[in-house]
């Protein structure tokens, strides 16, 4: 087919889909149909539905065949959308706050300037943190059942920039990576970045599939595994202790990296070992005070082998030199005297609340959760599209994300994920009744 008719019927597809031609939701013909439809090579009707698909104007559905998009819902909804309209109100992003913490920063602010290392401050700060630093990080992850040394420890700039320094340090290009079909999208787009090869493992209710893993690794080059063992995104899992062996078992048999995000394992209480602990040796643990403290103190911090520390600090150096010597004086002296451990407590219980209330509204769908977590996943009907129930609460006011910044795997289940952080309770009983309205209609 001449390029410019190829164009053509791209360009064609794509002004009736944006002037409405093409309703959301409108199923397009096969690509055999296509194909006969406008005497094409099969191959070059994929091209077209690829290229309206690189355009974020169709998707593609394993089984189901190919539909025109919601376009209105900004593309990727749940990735990258940080900014919520005003009036919004946002179950896309967590940023858990209580009452009273405005009142901590202003306290350890003054603090911070009454104390004679200020100066030191203003200084760059050694690419890890500074010694007594990392050994207060040390001390907190010993309440995560993690007993490390200082020099294992490595602070950033949140627990993204900890992701991201561990693939720079550790991974190159074109490595495989294994993942959860599900997963944080925040890592979709770090791996993307740096050009890994992202196969994704099965997921069941309670976790990953490891035989899927096993027969995986016995299949192609993995090098590294990155896993949510505890309060897992966006599906709440917290693994066994047995599960836990069975992927470190795997892990030393096939040699891999195992990339530990902790983010959220503040929440669960009385979880197995993380498996830094169960494997330390081929372990990276990664955390922040993002979720525990607040989003805008942007520390967090890297537990690693000590061969691998010195590629971690090269990393750092790159990125961001090292952690301002503010916000790393803030996190330590919140640390030390007590107010982490007790933030951490006090949104333990927010979380398990905002748990209960969801439980209440929303009783009778079907939903997956973690009674402690501040989010959780929502299938929807199997005639319904995620885009056009996202848009439709969009309409009523309501910001939520999709299965799509979550899916690794070719199949994108139409789901939401709601996070029940980020609004007061009197706003999210309203928001969850209107969601339950608009899933049920």
């Amino acid at each position: 087919m001449p390029r410019a008719r190829y164009k053509s019927l791209v360009d064609r597809f794509a002004a009736d889909i944006r002037s409405g031609i093409m309703p959301p939701g409108t199923r397009l013909p096969t690509h055999r149909q296509l194909a006969a439809d406008h005497g094409l090579a099969l191959v070059t009707a994929s091209r077209v539905y690829a290229e309206l698909e690189a355009m974020g104007l169709v998707s593609g559905e394993t089984g189901r065949g190919t539909f025109v998009r919601e376009i209105a819902l900004p593309p990727g909804q749940g990735s990258g959308q940080m900014t919520v309209a005003a009036g919004m109100l946002d179950l896309n992003f967590n940023y858990p706050s209580l009452p009273g913490q405005a009142d901590l920063l202003r306290t350890a602010l003054r603090q911070l300037a009454l104390s004679g290392d200020l100066e030191a401050l203003l200084r760059y700060q050694p690419h890890a943190g500074r010694l007594h630093e990392r050994a207060a990080f040390a001390r907190h992850v010993l309440s995560r059942g993690l007993s490390v040394e200082a020099d294992q420890v490595l602070l950033v700039s949140g627990a993204q920039h900890g992701l991201a320094v561990t693939m720079m340090a550790l991974l190159k290009p074109g490595d495989v990576i294994a993942v959860d079909a599900l997963t944080y999208s925040g890592f979709k787009v770090l791996a993307e970045s740096l050009h890994l090869d992202v196969v994704s493992i099965p997921v069941t209710a309670a976790g990953p599939d490891l035989d899927a893993l096993h027969n995986l690794c016995r299949k192609r080059p993995v090098r590294a595994v990155y896993s949510m063992p505890t309060l897992h995104n966006p599906l709440g899992w917290v693994l066994s202790l047995d599960q836990r062996q069975t992927l470190v078992a795997i892990a030393r048999q096939h040699n891999l990296m195992i990339i530990e995000d902790a983010a959220y394992a503040f929440l669960a209480e009385d979880a197995p070992p993380p498996l830094a602990t169960l494997a330390p040796e081929r372990t990276v643990y990664v955390g922040g005070l993002s979720k525990s403290v607040a989003t805008g103190l942007r520390v967090g911090f890297v537990v690693a082998p000590l061969e691998w520390v010195k590629g971690l600090e090269r990393s750092i150096m790159a990125t961001t030199w090292n952690v301002p010597g503010v916000m790393s004086a803030i996190a330590v002296a919140w640390i030390e005297d007590g107010t982490v451990a007790q933030l951490e407590a006090q949104k333990r219980r927010d979380a398990q609340a905002r748990q209960a209330l969801a439980a209440q509204v929303l009783k009778g769908l079907a939903y997956t959760r973690h009674p402690c977590s501040y989010f959780l996943w929502l299938p929807l009907a199997e005639e319904a599209r995620a885009d056009q129930v996202a848009m439709a609460l969009q309409r009523e006011g309501i910001s939520v994300s999709t299965a799509e910044p979550f899916s690794v795997s070719a199949h994108v289940p139409h789901a939401l994920r709601l996070a029940l952080g980020s609004v007061d309770m009197a706003a999210l009983r309203e928001a969850l009744l209107t969601v339950r309205k608009v899933v049920q209609w």
